[in-house]
């Protein structure tokens, strides 16, 4: 508990202490043998009233000073100030003290349901040890430059985004990603901001300035978050706007007309109109739903996933779609060498493919060639290559040992007049014509990422009712990886402008409450991730445009938490709802009892600090929600 919360619950401790003992003096006729002047009973119920209540009267008095005159505090203050009026002095006080009750409750309550994304800001650090000249300086992150080295000690906080030159350690990442298991790095590795150093001490080359650092934009999404709210939380907003100022006219008017209009004494009917203010207060409401969504969004960040707002909470639980990039996404964008087909006849082996395929992208960069190096494993002899140059979109044409070398696609085959035989296999082809004739082809073939078939599965035990992937690779490819993996609906060799037409579609057959996801991870995705009802990215290896585009962010590029996270939003959401119609029904039930004089201000006090703190409690178990 904080210190304020400490204080007040002192301070309910005492006053209830003080109150049982006038309401046992009371009921026991003990004040009554007193025979006590009116003022000093007067003033014994006050000083517990001040004592409990000083703090809502002044916020009250406050509020009507900035022009915001019907809020709970007010209603409280009109409420109790009637009570005493009519010499309801118990009451009163009960009224006060309870509501003071609920309201520690309620502060409890939230501070525990902001635990799990607060915890999210202490993974900022402090400091970073900036090696100059062989020293180490301490200094702020924002002050370290890209291509700077820094040291991380054991048991320190990951700084800067960077890579490992010197080092070996476990990291723990479960600050960012949920995750208990540590990660090993070691040099060549890249490492995140906001992880933990483990036990062994790194050099990390700074690769990132700290305002573009993981750290920087996650403690950016957290602190946004809150200000994205959900329809729910919007309705009522507006709700208790114009609610509250209504119960306060209905109050007056139930204080004063009936007297008038039917004559008779206004004791009775101002006790009703104080029933009727107290149980108006809209406290389970305001407080309730909010909370709901954000235990729903700390219940993500404890299984590593970030919501950038409940407004995406609450669509991500209607979502009836959702659309996969390939790579990268479902794939782990590793190519790998899976087949080497030399052409029957052309005379050459595997090996003999495998090797002039390596020379001849020896000088390239691109992944597909680094993954026909790695399967070769022998150093290249690039002397043996020549005349190189890149046929935009379809390959290379060079010379390999003084004879010509084609490595491209099937329509490079076909602009060079090579008669070739059509490889049908799953993966990218590299067809290889040699000396003016076609000697065979390679098959590059993308893994898919380990849980991607489970994550699959999941998603259709929680409702989603059809998977689609999307993918600018081949058909043949493509299909393979969705029959692997048991997606829905296959759309291949697309553009990125194809990829957001294809969505476009997707959205028009969606129904009203159905809405569509999409799961992306480079920079490619971007506009389909805006344009999506429900932007899903990789926070981990995923693109900062990604990221910045999506409304939910994996931390760990785990899609099996796709399911999970729809799972919270869809149990928080049944939450909110059970609040909203548990509160508006016993209050209107209490409303009305109140008004007909069958209510006491006992029943008020439970319709409003009953109601609120049962709406709290429930509201709490969306914090507790597992999304696995």
């Amino acid at each position: 508990m904080t210190k304020k919360q400490i204080k007040t619950r002192n301070r309910i401790i005492l006053v209830l202490i003080l109150f049982f003992l006038l309401l046992i003096a009371d009921r026991t006729g003990f004040l009554e043998r007193l025979a006590l002047p009116a003022a000093v009973i007067f003033i014994l119920y006050l000083i517990p009233y001040l004592l409990i209540g000083y703090d809502i009267i002044l916020k009250a008095a406050r509020n009507i000073r900035n022009g915001q005159i019907f809020d709970e505090n007010f209603l409280m203050m009109i409420a109790t100030f009637a009570a005493f009026g009519i010499r309801q002095y118990s009451e009163a006080l009960a009224v006060m003290l309870f509501y003071q009750i609920g309201e520690l409750f309620q502060s409890y309550a939230v501070g525990k349901s902001r635990q799990s994304i607060t915890e999210m800001m202490s993974i900022a650090p402090e400091y970073a040890n900036l090696e100059k000249d062989g020293q180490i300086e301490k200094v702020d992150p924002d002050e370290v430059t890209v291509g700077s080295i820094i040291v991380i000690r054991p048991g320190e906080k990951i700084p800067l985004d960077g890579v490992v030159t010197e080092g070996e350690s476990f990291i723990d990442t479960a600050a960012l990603t949920g995750e208990s298991v540590p990660r090993k790095a070691r040099t060549g590795d890249n490492v995140i901001s906001g992880c933990v150093n483990g036990d062994g001490t790194l050099k990390v080359r700074v690769a990132k300035a700290y305002e573009d650092s993981t750290v920087a934009k996650i403690l950016e999404l957290v602190e946004n978050a809150s200000s994205k709210k959900a329809r729910l939380e919007n309705f009522i907003t507006r709700f208790a706007r114009y609610y509250t100022p209504v119960v306060t006219i209905g109050a007056a008017v139930l204080a004063f007309l009936p007297p008038l209009l039917l004559g008779g004494g206004f004791a009775t009917w101002i006790q009703r109109a104080c029933i009727f203010l107290i149980v108006s207060c809209p406290c389970a409401l305001v407080i309730s739903v909010p909370l709901g969504f954000f235990g729903g969004i700390g219940a993500a960040s404890r299984i590593g996933v970030l919501v950038k707002g409940s407004n995406f909470l609450e669509a991500i639980a209607e979502v009836s779609t959702i659309v996969f990039d390939k790579t990268g996404t479902l794939t782990k964008g590793e190519f790998k060498v899976s087949k080497v087909l030399p052409q029957a006849g052309s005379g050459f082996t595997e090996g003999e493919l495998l090797e002039i395929a390596a020379h001849g992208e020896g000088y390239s960069t691109h992944p597909i060639a680094a993954s026909i190096q790695a399967a070769y494993a022998q150093p290249l002899k690039l002397d043996r290559v020549s005349d190189t140059s890149e046929v935009a979109g379809h390959g290379i044409h060079e010379k390999f040992d003084g004879l010509d070398l084609l490595l491209g696609n099937a329509a490079l085959m076909e602009q060079e007049h090579i008669s070739y035989t059509s490889c049908a296999e799953a993966g990218t082809v590299i067809y290889i014509a040699y000396d003016h004739r076609f000697i065979g082809c390679i098959v590059i073939s993308d893994t898919v990422k380990d849980g991607a078939k489970e994550a699959i599965h999941r998603m259709k035990q929680v409702g989603i009712q059809k998977t689609v992937m999307l993918t600018g690779d081949r058909k043949e490819a493509a299909d393979a990886v969705a029959a692997e993996l048991g997606i829905d609906e296959v759309h291949s060799e697309l553009l990125p402008a194809d990829k957001v037409n294809e969505v476009e579609k997707l959205l028009g057959k969606s129904g009203k409450n159905a809405r569509v996801a999409f799961v992306g991870d480079g920079i490619n995705d971007a506009p389909v991730l805006m344009r999506a009802d429900v932007g899903i990215a990789m926070g981990s290896l995923g693109s900062d445009a990604a990221i910045e585009a999506a409304d939910i962010v994996l931390m760990d590029d785990d899609i099996r938490k796709i399911a999970g996270i729809v799972k919270i939003s869809r149990k928080t959401l049944h939450i909110v709802r059970e609040n909203i119609i548990f509160a508006l029904a016993v209050k209107v039930i209490v409303l009305v009892l109140g008004a007909l004089g069958m209510a006491t201000m006992w029943e008020a006090v439970f319709a409003d600090v009953g109601v609120s703190v049962i709406a709290i409690i429930n509201s709490m178990r969306a914090l507790r929600t597992k999304g696995i």
